[in-house]
C-alpha cells in the first residue's frame, strides 16, 4: 500500500505556509520530514489524517483519490498529536481495551508500567503517558501512521526502544512521522523529506541538508 500527498496549499492570513507539496509513503518504509521550526511539519501531518482543511490538497491511496478526510475511512490511519490526547479519567486498562492494544505486550516491552493497569490516566507523569500514548498509536491495527515530535521528553533508553518498535511495524504499515530530534529521524529514514519555503525535497543523501543549510557544515 502507498499513500501520495500531492500539491498541498495552506496560508495563514497572509503568511504562506504550504506550496504545492508532494510526499510519497508506503508500506514497508518509515518516512520522515524534517524542516526549521514553524516550516509546516505539523501542519502537513494534521493536512494527511483530515483534522485541517487546507485551500488544495490531493491525497491518493493506492492510485485512487480519498476526497473526505482520511480519518473518515475506518482503519486507515492514526495520528500522534504533540498534545496529550487520552482522556484522563480513563483506567489504563480501560485505554488498552478501547484501543484494542495488548496491555501483556505493553508490560513486556515497558516492564516499568507493568503495575499501572489501575491507574488513572492523569496519575501517571508526563513521560510515562507519553510512552502509552506512542505504544497505542504504534500498535494499532491502522495502515497509516503520522506521528508528531514522538520522541520529545522522552529518555534516551526510551527512544531506542521505540526506534526499534518503528522498525518492526513498518514491515507492515506506513509510518510517516516528524521530530526536532533530527538525528534519530535520520537514522530509521528510507525516505527523507525536507520542508523548505513551503516545498517539500527528497533528500537521497544526509549530506544533502547541509548543502540546504538545514545542518551545519561537518555536524
Amino acid at each position: 500500500m502507498y499513500i501520495e500527498i500531492d500539491n498541498v496549499e495552506l496560508s495563514y492570513s497572509t503568511e504562506v505556509l504550504l506550496k504545492g507539496i508532494y510526499l510519497k509513503a508506503e508500506t514497508g518504509k518509515i518516512t520522515s520530514i524534517l524542516g526549521t521550526n514553524g516550516c509546516g511539519k505539523s501542519s502537513l501531518l494534521k493536512v494527511i489524517f483530515g483534522s485541517l482543511n487546507p485551500h488544495h490538497k490531493l491525497i491518493r491511496i493506492n492510485n485512487k483519490p480519498h476526497l473526505k478526510p482520511l480519518y473518515t475511512y475506518k482503519g486507515i490511519v492514526k495520528y500522534l498529536p504533540q498534545d496529550p490526547f487520552i482522556p484522563t479519567h480513563l483506567k489504563l486498562k480501560t485505554v488498552f481495551k478501547v484501543f484494542g492494544v495488548s496491555w501483556e505486550d505493553f508490560v513486556a516491552d515497558f516492564s516499568n508500567h507493568s503495575g499501572y493497569q489501575n491507574y488513572n490516566v492523569n496519575e501517571l507523569s508526563g513521560g510515562e503517558r507519553r510512552i502509552v500514548e506512542i505504544y497505542l498509536i504504534l500498535k494499532s491495527k491502522a495502515e497509516i501512521l503520522l506521528l508528531d515530535e514522538p520522541f520529545t521528553h522522552l529518555a534516551p533508553i526510551y527512544i531506542e526502544q521505540f526506534k526499534k518498535l518503528l522498525k518492526a511495524e513498518a514491515r507492515t504499515k506506513a509510518i510517516i512521522l516528524t521530530d526536532h530530534l533530527y538525528q534519530h529521524i535520520i537514522d530509521l529514514a528510507d525516505d527523507l523529506y525536507l520542508i523548505k519555503n513551503g516545498c517539500t525535497k527528497l533528500v537521497k543523501d544526509p549530506r544533502e541538508l547541509e548543502d540546504q543549510q538545514y545542518l551545519i557544515t561537518g555536524s
